[in-house]
């Protein structure tokens, strides 16, 4: 419990064993947070007990560690963790709130959505090249959350992004093979946004867009078709209700976007997704 204070610590832990692992998990947590060296954080999740499990104590996951790197935006500790243990550093933790049970789901991916660490992600992404196959690296990309006291629970990362409007957290788990779920949500979204933010939503939208492979019965354009119209355009409208191929532009940026989320990112404006519209 890193987050809570000495005093909170002290109240809520029973024991003194359990009280002094405490104390070092918020040190530790702390150390990540000033950004100490790698080999000095380390030293101290090796050498040091910081959890207690089952009635005695044990020293941080890599897992665990990588969870304060992702929140601290510790990139170099990220990169020391997945390169040390690959997956090995995305297994879902256990949770203290659950029994102690696996937190299942990729929690990992979901942390790094929720405080945008765009560059720890791509790291996460590229680990997972290494799993053993092809249904095992889904199951993290497309993953939910199984903690339902967790604010994310029952969310995939790309739910996650859409939600918060993360486009190039999007882009990256979608060009790694996540499913363009959330679809339904980014066209609320684009309805809600105010100006401030509906840059980012739109962004969210065409890179669902340029990933999906065939769109999903929507109701909401039936409803309300010439709003939808407006806001999309005839052609991206035309193709989501089923009445039109996906426009051309939209077409040829597709192979672009699967070859790597730079090459959508160094296009100039007029090519840009939103350029179909």
């Amino acid at each position: 419990m890193p987050w809570l204070l000495s005093s909170q610590v002290e109240r809520l832990s029973s024991s003194p064993s359990q009280r002094q692992c405490e104390r070092t998990a918020f040190s530790f947590y702390c150390a990540v947070r000033e950004r100490f060296p790698v080999w000095l954080l380390e030293d101290m999740r090796r050498m040091e007990v910081f959890s207690w499990e089952d009635g005695r104590p044990r020293a941080f996951l890599p897992s665990e560690a990588l969870l304060y790197a992702l929140v601290h935006d510790h990139q170099d500790y990220a990169r020391h963790l997945l390169d040390e243990y690959s997956v090995g550093a995305l297994s879902p933790p256990r949770c203290s709130f659950c029994c102690g049970r696996g937190s299942g789901g990729a929690p990992h991916l979901a942390v790094a959505v929720r405080y945008n660490r765009v560059s720890i992600l791509g790291m996460m992404v590229e680990a997972l090249k290494d799993c053993d196959t092809q249904s095992v690296r889904r199951d993290y990309l497309d993953g939910r959350s199984g903690c339902l006291h967790v604010s994310d629970a029952g969310k995939t990362a790309v739910q996650l992004a859409v939600e918060l409007s993360r486009p190039d957290c999007l882009l990256l788990l979608l060009v790694h093979g996540a499913l363009p779920t959330g679809l339904d949500a980014a066209l609320q979204r684009l309805v809600a946004s105010d100006t401030t933010d509906r840059r980012h939503v739109r962004r969210c939208l065409d890179f669902l867009l340029l990933f999906l492979p065939k769109p999903p019965p929507l109701r909401c354009l039936q409803d309300e078709p010439r709003r939808w119209q407006s806001l999309l355009g005839n052609e991206v409208f035309s193709w989501l209700c089923g009445l039109a191929p996906p426009p051309l532009l939209l077409q040829a940026l597709r192979c672009l976007a699967r070859s790597g989320p730079d090459q959508i990112a160094a296009l100039p404006d007029f090519l840009q997704p939103h350029g179909w519209r």
